[in-house]
This record gives structure tokens, C-alpha cells and sequence, in this order.
């Protein structure tokens, strides 16, 4: 049983340092984007875009409030989804800014083929 528990608790730090080393602070520019629509259509870039074949005003900021995943959609097509304090609270920090070009400052990090940044503050590039 100590070694069973030895075990497990050797491969959990290895874990856990693995997960801490992969995460790299960077600054990454993009559009804030509603990555449910944006998954679904990737025409859906903008605050205001189609879901289905209607077009929704404010869809983008109206499922941000709902606490739908945001994300950062760079120039190249890459895409983060936005963790920590910017996410807190049904995306506070980002509703007023969907579809808008802004930098982020956060630790990055790749997990099963998904790419996350975590970050408290963002910066306003353009409308």
C-alpha cells in the first residue's frame, strides 16, 4: 500500500510540475470572439453576426454574459480560450469588448489541442 501511494503521488507531481512548465507568459493580439458560434461558423467573428440564417445583434456580447466561453482569434486563425479574472464573473471584464482587436497579456498554454490564455487584464487595440 506505501508503494502504491508513493507511486501516485510521485506520478501527481510530475503532473503537476508537466502542466506548470508547458504555461509561457506572452502577449497575444486578436479579436474577442464568442468561441461557441465561432466553432459552430467561422464567419461568426463579430459581435453581431448570424446564428443560423438570422443575423443577431450583440449575439456575441449576449452569450459572453451568459458565461459562454470567450475567446482570442489572432490575424493567422489561431484560437485562445480566455481563463482567469477576464473570464470571472460571466466574462465581465470582456462583454463590452466582443468583436473588438485587443492584446493580452497571460500565461499560455496548450492541452489536448486546445490553446488557453489566462490573464486578468486586456488592453484596447481597435473597435
Amino acid at each position: 500500500m506505501k508503494k502504491l501511494f508513493a507511486l501516485l503521488s510521485a506520478a501527481g507531481i510530475v503532473v503537476v510540475f508537466g502542466l506548470s512548465a508547458s504555461a509561457a507568459t506572452q502577449t497575444i493580439t486578436g479579436t474577442l470572439i464568442d468561441k461557441s458560434c465561432y466553432d459552430h461558423d467561422k464567419t461568426a467573428t463579430g459581435n453581431d453576426h448570424k446564428m443560423g440564417r438570422k443575423h443577431v445583434a450583440g449575439c456575441a456580447a449576449m452569450c459572453a454574459k451568459k458565461g459562454q466561453p470567450v475567446a482570442l482569434l489572432t490575424s493567422d486563425g489561431k484560437v485562445y480560450t480566455v481563463k482567469g479574472g477576464l473570464a470571472a464573473d460571466n466574462n465581465a471584464k470582456l462583454v463590452a469588448h466582443m468583436g473588438h482587436t485587443v492584446s493580452i497579456t497571460g500565461d499560455v498554454a496548450a492541452t489536448d489541442g486546445a490553446t488557453t490564455i489566462t490573464a486578468s487584464e486586456l488592453k484596447m487595440v481597435s473597435r
